[in-house]
């Protein structure tokens, strides 16, 4: 009887060691991909905050009623 309880003890440690494995793997996974979003998020924080420099730019020269680009003045024959 007792060896019956060894034999279930050990599949039991056996089933906890394999699982702490797969869990171990899966927050590894999940650490990677965290820091690749994290590092894609910061990308996209100066993208947005240069775009927004760009877009004040433009608003400002509008408002100055300067062309904002040499595609946006209107040809002198108009």
């Amino acid at each position: 009887m007792a060896e019956l309880d060894s034999d279930a003890i050990l599949t039991q440690l056996a089933d906890l060691e394999s699982r702490l494995a797969f869990q171990d793997d899966t927050i590894e996974t999940l650490n990677q991909l965290v820091t690749q979003q994290s590092d894609q998020l910061q990308r996209m924080e100066q993208q947005l905050k240069l775009l927004g420099r760009r877009l004040q730019q433009m608003q400002e020269r509008n408002d100055e009623g300067q062309p904002l680009s040499a595609a946006d003045e209107i040809p002198p024959h108009y």
